[in-house]
């Protein structure tokens, strides 16, 4: 008798023009999955804060994966809504990106946590450190090297085993398509530790300009983000991270990249130099800034 084929899976990825969620669909698409891409800017759009997008971005879904609307300290309050009808629509697995700062039921992302296990059956959620792309891409740390050769923290000495994004679109595939569910919660890092003054040390390395850490206190820090635009609660919560880094907290590294993907996790020498390699090629051996985007606005403070 013949074995009836197992379908592909059809995966809702949200924020998909993002730091994490385009290297997801990219991912998944080329694992022979469909992908519904899903995006304010997409047709159909999809906003997390208007239900009116949701029917049509989990029309045949099987898969979720989601990422917190940019920016919002109450992530809950749209997302939890849109999780149960996801579940009634035929959604069986759900992949929600947290951070490694935000333990379940805490704030932010936090909140949404505990809700994937309640509803699902598959399910994992994923809580990396803090991403490479804050020092290129557009974040207030990657227009401080860019315009000051500076990046101004209060983290003091603590250091983080920051992580690439795209090491976390890789994790995410495997939790979306392996046949058995991951069913937990992953601190994802880099391969090593570093504090704010070698990551400068490293950016001076690669770019050959000096780029230095300039230390504030914490209500500095938040001030800073503040006068960006960005919310006051979640600035709040960012200085309230630089805080915790600088007693420590995310100075750790996991073997959990490697574990589920089989491959080791990029470090951040190899992300600089790959991405100053990058900008140079576009701007014929000029390099001021190692990046490629200008900063614009600040959309977020923690890039995904």
């Amino acid at each position: 008798m013949p074995v009836e084929p197992v379908p592909s899976p059809h995966v809702l990825v949200t924020g998909a023009n993002g730091n994490t969620g385009r290297h997801v669909a990219a991912g998944l698409l080329a694992r022979g999955a469909t992908v519904t891409a899903a995006s304010r800017s997409a047709n159909p759009s999809f906003d997390w804060h208007d239900p009116r997008t949701h029917a049509a971005a989990l029309d045949n879904a099987t898969a979720v994966y989601l990422l917190p609307p940019a920016g919002d300290p109450e992530p809950q309050r749209v997302m939890l809504p849109f999780l149960k009808r996801a579940k009634d629509s035929g959604v069986r697995r759900a992949v929600l990106l947290s951070a490694a700062m935000l333990p379940p039921g805490g704030p932010a992302a936090g909140s949404v946590h505990p809700a994937l296990p309640e509803l699902f059956d598959e399910w994992t959620v994923l809580r990396p450190s803090w991403f490479m792309q804050n020092l290129t891409d557009d974040h207030l740390h990657a227009h401080s090297v860019r315009a000051d050769s500076t990046i101004t923290t209060a983290t003091g000495d603590g250091k983080v085993a920051f992580i690439d994004a795209e090491d976390i679109a890789r994790v995410a595939v495997e939790a979306l398509l392996r046949p058995d569910p991951l069913n937990t919660d992953l601190i994802l890092t880099g391969p090593e530790s570093l504090s704010y003054q070698q990551i400068a040390a490293i950016l001076t390395d690669v770019l050959g300009r000096e780029i230095t850490h300039t230390a504030v206190t914490a209500a500095e820090f938040q001030r800073r983000y503040a006068e960006a635009g960005i919310p006051a609660e979640f600035a709040a919560l960012l200085a309230q991270g630089d805080t915790a880094i600088a007693a420590g907290a995310e100075d750790r590294t996991t073997t959990a990249v490697r574990t589920v993907t089989g491959r080791e996790p990029r470090s951040f020498r190899d992300f600089a130099t790959a991405r100053a390699a990058a900008r140079r090629e576009t701007t014929g051996g000029t390099d001021r800034t190692g990046v490629t985007e200008p900063l614009g606005s600040v959309r977020t403070p923690i890039q995904r």
